[in-house]
């Protein structure tokens, strides 16, 4: 791609409006742009992230076991009075009526479609376990819609279910689904914390977030710095305690002690348990031919969240500094005097394909403005490899190399050419 045919809208200024990092950032860098309250438009290098976190959920999910499908964003009232949460929900909910008068909401989750789905389609237990996911736009009505796509009412997630005939079985699921939410932050490439936490508004025996950890997040939690221990600081406050009384304390795993953190939840795992079979009758045969209500989980993880988690994880004052798994390109050819110069023309060309062939993805800046401006647009982006053909191209034969964490080296165009070969074949 050549960055003049890309529609990318920088900003020089950051917008009055963007509260934290990540917000400020994926404004100025051109990723998304408001249109209401909390609702945006992804633009194209911002949605080249977005798919590329997508795609690492999905792969996970895949390796795991579970199965994709795609269910309706618009939901019958009907389906959620069974649960007694069309009322429970409260304002989150969008509630929204049909030409016939007919009540229905816009999806903040799936548990009620999902249970009806297999309530008439699953008979044995024979056909257990089963996990079922989808990513999928979600609609949830925030009375504060802030800090960009961290906060919005309309975002993209992946939820899935589990549905078990007992304890043990659902405890296996539960544990896949936890070690597949490790592999899927990882493979993203954040630091994160596994936290005890409440079941809130979803129900359930039990429950884990899963937090980013990164200053601007909204959530204080309590974290070991012997174990993995960590939890809500609201689960282990005592009454009357404050923050201050717990730092430096014993963990209570009796590893290490507690420090205080800032997490961004990202992900959160639920054993519903038959809250939901129960509400809706949703059975199967056992294995004595009688029926039996269904154990379930709940997993979800904001793909739209976690793009923005992983700008307030890393950034400087120059831009974002992508994790190498979901940059939205690899490489970035800053050609100073493209079209101008022969040389350098024919230089930034010629390395543009051989990158292409190399099947990387690279965008040249073919554009006329100078080093500065070109440099400057290079760090807010945050593309990781920085490939700058210049002045000292044409004295000097030379090529700069400059990665996004400012790193750099020079060489030829063959050495530049030899290095990409060898970070392909690692």
């Amino acid at each position: 791609m050549f960055w003049s045919k890309i529609f990318l809208p920088t900003l020089k200024d950051t917008p009055q409006d963007a509260e934290v990092i990540s917000h400020q950032l994926m404004l100025r860098a051109g990723m998304i742009r408001k249109v209401a309250s909390g609702i945006y438009t992804w633009l194209p290098l911002g949605l080249r992230v977005l798919r590329k976190v997508e795609n690492i959920v999905r792969e996970e999910m895949n390796a795991s076991g579970a199965q994709e499908v795609l269910m309706p964003m618009v939901q019958p009232k009907e389906l959620w009075e069974e649960t007694k949460r069309w009322k429970k929900m409260g304002p989150e909910l969008l509630r929204i009526q049909d030409r016939h008068e007919r009540d229905f909401c816009l999806g903040p989750t799936h548990e009620e479609v999902i249970t009806d789905l297999i309530r008439n389609n699953v008979k044995s237990y024979k056909e257990l376990p089963l996990n079922l996911y989808q990513i999928q736009t979600k609609f949830r009505d925030e009375v504060r819609p802030r800090y960009g796509v961290m906060r919005g009412r309309e975002f993209l997630m992946k939820d899935s279910y589990s549905f078990d005939l007992n304890e043990e079985s659902l405890q296996k699921s539960y544990m896949k689904m936890r070690d597949t939410y490790k592999n899927i932050i990882s493979r993203v490439g954040l630091e994160f914390k596994i936290v005890k936490a409440d079941s809130g508004a979803i129900g359930g025996d039990a429950s884990e977030e899963f937090h980013v950890l990164a200053e601007n997040g909204e959530d204080t939690i309590a974290v070991s710095n012997g174990s993995e221990f960590a939890i809500n600081t609201e689960l282990l406050l005592k009454k009357g305690e404050d923050l201050n009384s717990l730092e430096g304390k014993p963990s209570p795993d009796g590893k290490g002690v507690i420090q205080i953190k800032k997490g961004i939840e990202v992900g959160h795992i639920f054993q519903l348990g038959r809250v939901y079979s129960d509400a809706m009758g949703s059975n199967v045969l056992n294995h004595e031919g009688k029926k039996e209500n269904l154990l379930m989980g709940c997993y979800g993880i904001g793909v739209s969240r976690l793009v923005a988690a992983a700008i307030e994880q890393n950034n400087d004052k120059n831009g974002i500094i992508w994790p190498e798994s979901i940059a939205p390109y690899e490489v970035n050819i800053v050609a100073i005097g493209f079209d101008k110069d022969e040389k350098i023309t024919k230089a930034a060309l010629s390395l543009y394909e051989d990158f292409l062939s190399m099947g990387y993805e690279v965008i040249l800046d073919d554009r006329k403005d100078g080093y500065g401006t070109k440099m400057k647009d290079a760090e807010l982006i945050g593309i990781p490899m920085n490939v700058i053909i210049g002045k000292n191209y044409i004295e000097k034969k030379e090529i700069e190399l400059k990665h996004r964490d400012g790193q750099s080296s020079i060489g030829t165009l063959e050495d530049i050419k030899t290095i990409f070969e060898h970070f392909k074949n690692k």
